[in-house]
């Protein structure tokens, strides 16, 4: 029995994962109920899977919230949890230690080690982010679940970082749906290439 494989990603109504001109995280749309059920998915024991420069931007963007003594505003108790989940960072640039309670860093090419890692792993797998990753690992056949929650914004003019762009045609069919403070959108798919 190979081990469940989450791409977990946030996303504009126009298919876009960040913004620039201003745009706060989460597009100023988080809410009590958006961020206490990204703690209860968060806390199910799982591994987290990132690419490097999904790892280098958490990264980043944890210490200068640290440094600048701004608090809780990155670290939402999810992104907390999600921080100290056993992690494996596939990079070939990436030296070890790195900054992350219980990373390791897996060299080779992604799909080869996300294949052996749901072969071996115990617990599930999970990625937030690491698009271009994720894309090639769905390609393959390897992404079960697809948990994309999508914030009622459209960033047409300050878009950044298209979701699925460059990705391969897929079907997909829904296992889930909730509406999370009466206007963010969860939506859970499992992924098929299409024919």
């Amino acid at each position: 029995m190979t081990a469940v494989y989450t791409f977990d990603v946030f996303s504009s109504l126009d298919g876009f994962g960040a913004a620039s001109g201003g745009w706060p995280g989460y597009w100023g749309k988080q809410g009590p109920e958006l961020l206490a059920h990204r703690l209860a998915v968060y806390e199910e024991e799982q591994r987290m899977v990132l690419g490097a420069r999904t790892y280098r931007a958490f990264a980043r963007m944890l210490a200068a919230n640290e440094e600048s003594g701004e608090g809780d505003e990155v670290r939402d108790a999810w992104v907390t949890r999600m921080r100290n989940l056993p992690a494996t960072v596939v990079s070939s640039t990436l030296e070890a230690p790195l900054d992350w309670p219980d990373a390791t860093v897996a060299r080779g090419d992604a799909v080869d080690v996300v294949a052996r890692l749901k072969e071996e792993s115990a617990v599930p797998l999970r990625s937030h982010g690491s698009l271009s990753m994720n894309l090639a690992l769905m390609a393959a056949g390897l992404v079960d679940r697809v948990q994309l929650t999508v914030f009622p914004v459209v960033t047409g003019r300050s878009w950044l970082e298209p979701v699925f762009r460059g990705a391969a045609d897929f079907d997909l069919e829904l296992l889930e749906q909730r509406t999370l403070d009466g206007r963010v959108q969860e939506l859970v798919y499992r992924p098929g290439l299409h024919a």
